[in-house]
Formats: structure tokens, C-alpha cells, sequence
């Protein structure tokens, strides 16, 4: 973590040196990641409800895996690039400083613009939860910090996973977004317009639906499309420490049988 916060600095300290290009960048990034909202918008303005669920409801799904996804995408949204420095031999310079290369690669032109997807998910989270109809409780009301950080636990268990397999692919980055990215996008809209067997798929291969699909639909009271038990909506936290933990020995098998380029 140390390294990582020390290469972070350096390139918030670049970034910041040109202050209107960061704002414009991060205002562009909030808006860029705001249409995606703006689509379940004009949605709305045609429907009342999308597979059961109102707009107030997919509000609070988009936004709390919006900002899980955001956090997750800040710290790591470069570890996608690994590929390529397996491919170029550039990773060889990363395995001769004494730091982690983990460290190195995901701080390695650290994003600050990036805020401007969090502060977005975070706004139409709070809207989320304003409109919502729910009945508060403490539980719930916990429930809500909890699925946003376990969130970005799983979310970055993907990302260091994907980033490993690119050990052996080298030219994976696409199949890793579509995880990520492309999982992201799944879980803004309610499980119940998703084929049965790709909500299978996401609740027990890849635990993505422990992000948001269960706590959120513990929270809004809702019948989750699978027979599953109702205390599986309290597990993210522990996914999130089972998902690091396999994306971890993951990163070390990969990172020993590395054999740079040959060239």
C-alpha cells in the first residue's frame, strides 16, 4: 500500500500540475458515465417499470454498483495494460525495483479524472435512496456501506484475476472487460430481465451478483429470481475476502511463471 500511495502522488502531483486539464477531464469523465443513466432515463419516460422494478429502485442498483465500480476502477483501472508489457517486455523493468509489481502497475498513471465516475454513482445513489420506498432499519441502513465496499472488494478481485490470466493470454484485456466493464453494465439493471441461467452464472461462477442483485433486493424486500437462502444477501463482505484471496494466489502463479518476452 505504501508503494502504491507513493506512485499515486507522483501522478496526482503531475496531474494536478495542469488543473483546468484535470477538471476537464474529470467533468468530462462524470459525464461521459452519466449517459448510461440518462439511457434508463429515456427508458422511463416510455415504461413505468423495467422487469418489475421503478425507477427509484434501478436508481439504487445502478448507483451502488456505479460507485463500487468507480472506487474499484480508480485504484486498479490500469491493471488491464499488463498484457501489453507482457508482450513488449516492459514488465521486466517493473520486476527490478524493490516493489511490488501489483503496486507498480495498478498506480502506473494513476487516473485522479477517474473521481468523476464515483461522484456520479454516488449522486444518483443518494437519489436512489431518497426515492426509494423502503422501510428503514438499521440493519438495512448498514447494509448499504457494506455492499458498496464489498462491491469494490469483488470488483477488484476481477480486475487483479483478469490482469493474471493475461500472464499466459497476453492479449486478454477484452475478456477481462467484459468482467469488469461489461459486469458492471449487467448489475445497473434488476436480475429479473436476465435469462435464468446467466443469473446462475453470476451468483455461483462469478460471484457478481453478491455486489449489489442480493443485498440490494434484501434492502427493497424483493424476491431474488434464484431459490436461494435469504442470509446469502449478508455474505459480500465475506466473498469479497474469498474472491482477493483466489485473485491473489492467482497474480503469484502468474507472476512466477512470467518468462519475459525472449526477445
Amino acid at each position: 500500500m505504501r508503494a502504491f500511495a507513493l506512485i499515486a502522488a507522483m501522478w496526482i502531483r503531475s496531474t494536478l500540475a495542469y488543473r483546468a486539464s484535470f477538471v476537464m477531464a474529470t467533468l468530462a469523465s462524470f459525464a461521459v458515465t452519466g449517459f448510461d443513466f440518462l439511457a434508463i432515463l429515456l427508458m422511463f419516460s416510455h415504461i413505468d417499470v423495467l422487469g418489475g422494478f421503478t425507477l427509484a429502485e434501478i436508481a439504487f442498483l445502478y448507483g451502488a454498483v456505479s460507485t463500487s465500480f468507480g472506487l474499484t476502477d480508480l485504484a486498479l483501472g490500469t491493471v488491464d495494460r499488463l498484457g501489453r508489457r507482457v508482450r513488449d517486455g516492459t514488465l521486466d523493468t517493473l520486476l527490478v525495483r524493490p516493489a511490488p509489481v501489483l503496486a507498480q502497475i495498478a498506480a502506473d498513471r494513476f487516473a485522479l479524472r477517474r473521481l468523476g465516475r464515483v461522484l456520479q454513482g454516488a449522486l444518483v445513489l443518494a437519489y436512489g435512496l431518497y426515492a426509494v420506498d423502503v422501510d428503514w432499519t438499521l440493519l438495512k441502513v448498514l447494509m448499504v456501506p457494506m455492499m458498496v465496499l464489498s462491491g469494490a472488494g469483488i470488483f477488484a478481485a476481477v480486475f487483479v484475476g483478469g490482469a493474471a490470466f493475461q500472464f499466459w493470454a497476453q492479449d486478454a484485456a477484452e475478456v477481462q472487460n467484459s468482467f469488469t466493464y461489461g459486469g458492471s453494465t449487467m448489475l445497473q439493471y434488476p436480475p429479473s430481465v436476465f435469462a435464468q441461467d446467466l443469473v446462475r452464472g453470476v451468483t455461483f461462477v462469478v460471484p457478481l451478483a453478491f455486489v449489489s442483485w442480493l443485498p440490494a433486493l434484501h434492502i427493497l424486500e424483493r424476491p431474488y429470481p434464484l431459490d436461494v437462502p435469504q442470509w446469502f444477501a449478508f455474505l459480500p463482505p465475506l466473498i469479497a475476502v474469498g474472491c482477493c484471496w483466489l485473485a491473489s494466489l492467482a497474480w503469484r502463479v502468474g507472476l512466477r511463471s512470467y518468462r519475459s518476452t525472449g526477445s
